[in-house]
């Protein structure tokens, strides 16, 4: 039974204890698959970290508490209840909360994030977060006298201190493996790297860096469809060999290629940033459909989804700007984009026409409502947000059919450009990044690159181009990037610039 009045240290080291057995179980075991726990070594390193971890909490707990229960009262709640959400997506989805997943969260709309509520989630924040809120709130604390705090606290600290000592010739692997433990520590994980987050973009978003002034080459007709896709993985795809036909369509169109391909990311920000920028960056410069509207071509942005760098164009079309032109289901999924797309091209008065389609097809966890009823080809499929309850069959049918529901959109998207005789017309889908299906207990996407696995940056990257246009440099085994598709772009429109940069261009 707890106590209804505890001394400070007894309710600091209280605190810390729990918050040690409620949400750090991912952590230790991920420590327990990454060393050698047989070995003394191993065990001085497991045992050193579960100390460390309870003494630095310990530490935390005391101070603020000791300079001001009430605060101290309510950072503790809200720690607890933000520990018991950040631990179900680690549990459930085997994410890792570092600064990349700190920025899917806060460029997560309510539509998406809505799609992850479960019943699992809310017994998880009522057990893990709730209830020991409610104690917290309860509890008496009896302080102590300065003199003792002090002498406590230099304790811990120099605890702290020559443990971390002691563990020097383990500090190699801490070093090696620190963003994945420090995106599993509580509430460590989130409180920092929401820091880092907001002071990186700050310095990013300081001023887009304005690229030189472009120059249009001749007048000839030439339109590109750049469809931005969102969480689709290439080997999914027949067109780069999978068993299954989840390319029905494309594959016997003529003129596509499938080029083997790379995100620069595993999450959406980065990964359409990239496909944006001339180059790999963490700077901030001017994207393509800004670059080429700012010089006089023809600008259409189309959406379903989010996590963009600002778009300054006058055609920003969202799906609400859309749905009042568009008639039958398919309005409620992503052939809303087509809606009335050939026409909008046909009534421009520009030579040079770009349109960006940033799609929502394949984003997880709800597959299955991605697509309509008639899409729904490979069966049983996953209905649940909960993805670790569903066998793996049935959350790679409900993912393969959203691919089915890609090819279909393409193949459409393909077929209007046909009709624009006038048009050298070309179409370039690439995604933002991958998906993980349960492989390795991972689902979704979001691993920080350096440790992610294949199926979260391995991307398709297809393109189409239309009868007497240009054609593709053969360049089948070379791995592209999404940086490709800027400097693509502008060889297809006919674009000059001090930017462009031939050898990441695919046209000949």
């Amino acid at each position: 039974m707890l106590k209804s009045s505890l001394k400070l240290s007894g309710f600091a080291l209280l605190m810390s204890v729990l918050n040690f057995l409620f949400f750090h179980l991912p952590f230790f075991t991920f420590v327990f698959n990454n060393v050698d726990y047989k070995s003394f070594n191993g065990i001085i390193l497991i045992i050193s970290l579960i100390i460390i971890m309870l003494v630095a909490n310990f530490f935390v707990y005391y101070l603020i508490f000791f300079l001001s229960r009430y605060v101290g009262k309510f950072l503790l709640v809200l720690t607890f209840i933000i520990n018991s959400i950040a631990v179900y997506f680690v549990n459930t989805y085997g994410v890792i909360i570092d600064e990349s997943m700190i920025g899917n969260v806060f460029n997560t709309n309510y539509q998406e994030s809505s799609s992850f509520f479960s019943i699992k989630l809310v017994l998880y924040v009522i057990l893990l977060g709730i209830l020991p809120s409610i104690y917290i709130i309860k509890v008496k604390i009896i302080n102590v006298p300065l003199k003792k705090f002090l002498i406590t606290s230099s304790l811990s600290l120099l605890f702290m201190l020559v443990l971390a000592f002691v563990n020097a010739s383990n500090w190699l692997w801490i070093d090696k493996n620190s963003k994945t433990l420090g995106g599993l520590a509580m509430p460590w994980s989130y409180s920092v790297n929401t820091s880092l987050f907001y002071i990186h973009e700050y310095k990013k978003n300081e001023k887009e860096i304005l690229l030189p002034k472009a120059t249009i080459k001749d007048h000839e007709k030439s339109v590109v469809v750049l469809v931005i896709g969102e969480s689709a993985r290439s080997q999914n795809f027949s067109l780069y060999g999978y068993g299954k036909n989840t390319n029905p369509l494309l594959s016997k169109v003529p003129n596509l290629s499938s080029f083997k391909a790379t995100s620069c990311a595993t999450y959406t920000t980065a990964g359409v940033k990239c496909i944006l920028e001339h180059t790999n960056s963490d700077k901030l410069y001017e994207i393509l459909p800004n670059y080429l509207y700012r010089n006089d071509v023809e600008v259409i942005w189309r959406t379903t989804n989010w996590g963009e760098p600002p778009v300054h164009i006058k055609n920003y079309q969202t799906k609400e700007s859309l749905m009042p032109g568009c008639k039958g289901e398919g309005c409620n999924y992503d052939e809303i984009l087509l809606s009335g797309l050939k026409e909008q091209i046909e009534a421009s008065k520009k030579d040079k026409i770009l349109i960006v389609l940033h799609t929502s097809t394949s984003h997880g966890p709800s597959y299955s409502k991605k697509y309509p009823a008639q899409f729904e080809t490979f069966k049983p499929v996953c209905n649940s947000v909960e993805l670790g309850n569903c066998s793996q069959q049935e959350l790679i049918n409900a993912y393969d059919n959203t691919i089915i529901y890609t090819d279909y959109i393409l193949y459409n998207v393909i077929e209007d450009l046909k009709q624009l005789k006038e048009y050298k017309s070309a179409m370039l889908f690439v995604s933002d990044h991958g998906e993980s299906l349960g492989e390795k207990n991972l689902y979704m996407h979001g691993v920080p690159l350096s440790i992610a696995p294949k199926e979260q940056y391995e991307i398709p990257f297809i393109v189409w181009v239309s009868d007497g246009s240009k054609q593709l440099k053969p360049e089948k085994d070379k791995v592209l990037s999404q940086n490709n598709v800027f400097h693509s772009v502008l060889n297809f429109l006919g674009i000059q610039s001090p930017v462009y940069n031939e050898e990441m261009n695919i046209f000949k």
